[in-house]
């Protein structure tokens, strides 16, 4: 999609972090933008900035976990704006711990945010697309769809069928001769809200049994998320990659290569049916 004046973008978790930068940059190159999330108050304050700037804007508050709630923030958008161009599947939370650990009121939340977001995003927006054989697609995965680092079970099982949905996506079309293009956004490091999206997190899938963090665990988590206030990408930057992705037709996007050697070491174990070594932690790649 070369031009996008005045196109239409939808972002999922659009009010803050990679989603209200995706909003930014395509304001700045001329779309009207519909940004979705389920936190209201940063909602209406992400469209009172961007309407603030100029841009032509859309709030929606969405559960991407919900189907109804996508399907309303679709028809919310075409009485808005008429046909959608450009879909951002980039709603997500996180967690970490040991599988042993995590509850099923754990994998139900994550499960239903990253991985259902995205099929019910599909399913709202993806017909559209097709039918009129023109726009783009861009799944927000993550390195952790290519990599199996300890204690990020559920997040890391959800991206990486994040990337496999983008993928056979990508395939599809391409197939098909379709002019609908797809994007795997597989991110690092970023300096997102994304390690505090527990705020988010329903009542209903809350775990009241869960142990209270070791000070152990305390450390480790506020080392990474200093390491992520000052050394992480801003999101503006990662937008910057999006926005070209989506111009230029570019299926794979990875903010930085700081995980290059553990995914290659992956994939050569995988080649030579070796047992996974027990590698590097996330922090690990952090800091260095």
């Amino acid at each position: 999609m070369t031009d996008l004046d005045r196109k239409v973008a939808v972002i999922t978790g659009g009010a803050s972090g990679l989603g209200l930068a995706f909003a930014q940059r395509f304001a700045i190159a001329g779309m009207k933008v519909a940004i979705a999330d389920i936190e209201e108050p940063a909602l209406d304050a992400a469209v009172e900035g961007l309407r603030d700037a100029g841009a032509e804007v859309l709030g929606v508050r969405c559960d991407v976990a919900d189907a109804r709630s996508v399907h309303d923030l679709a028809a919310a958008v075409d009485d808005a704006f008429g046909a959608v161009h450009v879909v951002c599947l980039n709603a997500g939370v996180a967690l970490s711990g040991p599988l042993h650990k995590q509850t099923l009121a754990d994998w139900q939340w994550i499960v239903g945010v990253n991985l259902m977001g995205i099929v019910h995003g599909l399913d709202a927006f993806l017909p559209g697309l097709v039918e009129r054989d023109e726009g783009h697609v861009v799944v927000t995965a993550s390195v952790a769809g290519h990599t199996a680092y300890p204690s990020l079970g559920p997040y890391s099982a959800t991206k990486h069928a994040a990337v496999a949905i983008a993928e056979a996506l990508y395939n599809e079309q391409a197939a098909a001769g379709s002019n609908v293009g797809v994007t795997a956004l597989c991110p690092g490091f970023v300096a997102t809200g994304i390690f505090d999206s527990a705020r988010n997190r329903p009542e209903n899938l809350a775990d009241a049994l869960a142990e209270p963090p070791t000070d152990e665990e305390v450390a480790t988590r506020e080392a990474f998320l200093e390491m992520i206030a000052t050394e992480a990408l801003r999101p503006s930057q990662v937008a910057e990659m999006v926005h070209d992705a989506v111009r230029d037709g570019t299926f794979w996007v990875f903010s930085d290569d700081r995980h290059v050697e553990n995914i290659g070491n992956r994939h050569d174990e995988i080649r030579t049916r070796t047992n996974p070594t027990e590698g590097r932690t996330i922090t690990q790649d952090a800091v260095d």
